[in-house]
């Protein structure tokens, strides 16, 4: 497969603090938001929404972690001993507002689990989604509030996101297959 580079860290970095403006416009401020971050990749970004409100609000948000692999309608699909990693949601999100952040938005499938399992947590009072990469090609009629980069993208390429924190390094790429 062929590899381009379609985001840089230097971008990446202006997406997340473009996003963390809007967020703050959107709410008229950070009061009774929390941020949620689906795992692994949402969570760190996540984390980054956070610090940049932070810096431009001075206000340091809660931020949580969930996983959502007990939710997926794909759960045998994607491994036969699924590995599962904690939920961290150690506030209160009744009557709040929720910001849940992904990495790359594709069919809405991981975005629907999410929202199954938020729900067991409480009753926010609303649920605002964040995403780096929105790639289409949506199967669920679920749409980004906030979006870094739209990447329209066909049905056979494969979008790679990586993150320092994980990946050791911060990129954006996508792969395309290569004629044979």
């Amino acid at each position: 497969m062929a590899k381009r580079e379609v985001l840089t860290k230097e971008e990446i970095t202006r997406a997340v603090t473009r996003m963390s403006h809007e967020i703050l416009e959107k709410n008229k401020g950070s009061q009774h938001l929390v941020i949620i971050g689906i795992r692994t990749r949402g969570y760190v970004l996540a984390e980054r929404i956070s610090e940049a409100i932070n810096r431009i609000d001075g206000v340091k948000l809660p931020v949580g972690a969930l996983d959502i692999t007990l939710y997926r309608d794909d759960l045998s699909v994607v491994a036969e001993q699924p590995v599962i990693h904690n939920t961290e949601i150690d506030f209160d999100i009744e009557g709040k507002i929720v910001v849940l952040v992904d990495d790359v938005l594709y069919t809405g499938r991981t975005i629907r689990s999410a929202l199954n399992a938020l729900i067991d947590f409480g009753r926010p009072r609303s649920i605002q989604l964040a995403i780096l990469v929105d790639r289409g090609h949506r199967e669920l009629p679920i749409r980004a509030d906030y979006v870094g980069k739209n990447l329209p993208t066909s049905q056979n390429e494969l979008v790679q996101l990586k993150l320092e924190e994980v990946d050791g390094e911060d990129t954006v790429y996508i792969e395309e297959p290569q004629d044979e």
